[in-house]
């Protein structure tokens, strides 16, 4: 379902039209709100979190919705959270969490006394988990999720999981005719809501830039004591850089000239106002050879080509660039399908110390291994496939599936349960 609100500026020549996109981890969002008692969403700033739990409080989870980014709303939860939740009777909705810390002992007070489903919805643009002493107070209690700037999916209007069905035995890989140029411009409009709006690349980078402040002049300072953050934009542009590489703090140190120590807690901010996202090193049966570090992405590849200055006309002499941005890209449209997926389902990478590299690898609960690889290419061929090889003779009957995505046209079998698929297959 597609809610489409038109607004109308009243200059003669101008008709703005504002499409409310349902987003996909709405039902999840439903169905834990049946059972749990506090559910909370969290996930960067401008993602549409607010127009979500304000929807659902209008129609289908009735609910009081409080924000603290209100002066006033804020104030009266700091200066004394159990009276502020006790005063309000139902369902409460409050949104931008991190701000009262300390409302979260508060909660668990109250759903102590009455353990009533559905009770509170939480939203934060940073991961308030990270912060001392809340993941303890509500453990048993809470149940998790993450928005993401919208996916190609809810983008497109599209129910197609990608990310489920490579998990399926009757998998059988579809294909469009990709327009052209189309996945140079999803890739570097990214997904923020904002960005739809904004077609022209001038006004994008304006959004993108003042957001960046925002985030690490304000919403950084909020969950951090630390006083000298002058560093994390010079850090942030180095970390964009080098997306899709493995986290080397001894590198980042000298490129910086931050010391390590100071380095791993403006890294740590980085991560908990999602801004960057780093992807944990997969271990089996490759374990004693496996280099655990883990690599590092930008939660959105808009803010990433934004960063690092990437134009369209790069792509024909900036290879490496691009083919770190595309893998970015896939990734972070991996994670937008596992928040929704029906499977518990877990992505790493996977490096050896022999040099054997698998971009992504989708491990379902039940120990079920998919292997994708990420080529900035047009033409595949069966050296492509050479590490998913060795990958599925290592893991055995664990492994699934093995998939390199590139940016052909075709959809290609490369021998049993290996596939070469167009990008657009995400969507």
């Amino acid at each position: 379902m597609i809610i489409i609100h038109i607004v109308v500026d009243y200059h003669p020549l101008i008709i703005y039209v504002c499409t409310m996109i349902e987003r996909k981890i709405k039902q999840k969002l439903i169905t834990a709100l049946s059972d749990s008692p506090v559910v909370l969403l969290h996930g960067a700033r401008q993602t549409g979190k607010s127009t979500l739990v304000k929807y659902l409080a209008e129609n289908d989870y009735p609910a009081k919705y409080l924000t603290c980014d209100d002066p006033g709303i804020l104030s009266a939860a700091l200066n004394n959270p159990m009276e502020f939740l006790t005063g309000y009777d139902g369902s409460l909705i409050i949104d931008e969490v991190q701000k009262v810390p300390d409302i979260f002992v508060a909660i668990k007070n109250v759903i102590d006394k009455n353990r009533k489903a559905g009770k509170y919805i939480l939203t934060g643009s940073s991961n308030v988990l990270l912060l001392p002493k809340v993941s303890e107070s509500l453990a048993g209690r809470i149940e998790i999720l993450q928005l993401f700037p919208f996916s190609q999916n809810e983008i497109t209007g599209s129910n197609f999981n990608f990310i489920d069905e490579v998990f399926n035995i009757e998998f059988k890989p579809t294909f469009k005719q990709p327009m052209k140029n189309d996945i140079v411009r999803r890739v570097m409009t990214g997904g923020f809501p904002e960005m739809l709006r904004r077609n022209d690349r001038s006004r994008q980078n304006a959004w993108f830039k003042s957001y960046i402040t925002t985030i690490l002049q304000r919403d950084v300072r909020d969950i951090s004591s630390i006083e000298k953050l002058s560093e994390l934009p010079k850090l942030l542009s180095i970390f964009s850089a080098r997306a899709g590489t493995l986290l080397n703090f001894a590198e980042f140190s000298r490129s910086a000239a931050i010391p390590q120590t100071t380095l791993k807690r403006y890294t740590a901010l980085l991560e908990a106002v999602f801004m960057i996202y780093l992807l944990p090193a997969w271990s089996g049966n490759l374990s004693k050879r496996l280099i655990k570090t883990p690599k590092l992405y930008i939660s959105d590849t808009g803010l990433l080509t934004h960063i690092i200055g990437f134009e369209p006309d790069k792509i024909l002499y900036d290879t490496l660039s691009w083919g770190r941005i595309l893998e970015n890209f896939v990734l972070i449209e991996l994670l937008k399908q596992s928040s929704w997926s029906q499977f518990n389902l877990s992505l790493y990478h996977l490096r050896t110390s022999s040099g054997h590299e698998i971009d992504f690898v989708i491990e379902r609960s039940d120990g079920r291994l998919v292997g994708i690889e990420v080529k900035a290419s047009a033409k595949i061929s069966s050296a492509d496939f050479n590490h998913l090889k060795m990958f599925a003779d290592e893991t055995g009957k664990k492994f699934f599936r093995g998939i390199v995505i590139y940016t052909g046209k075709e959809s290609i079998p490369f021998g049993k349960n290996m596939f070469a698929l167009p990008i657009d297959i995400l969507w």
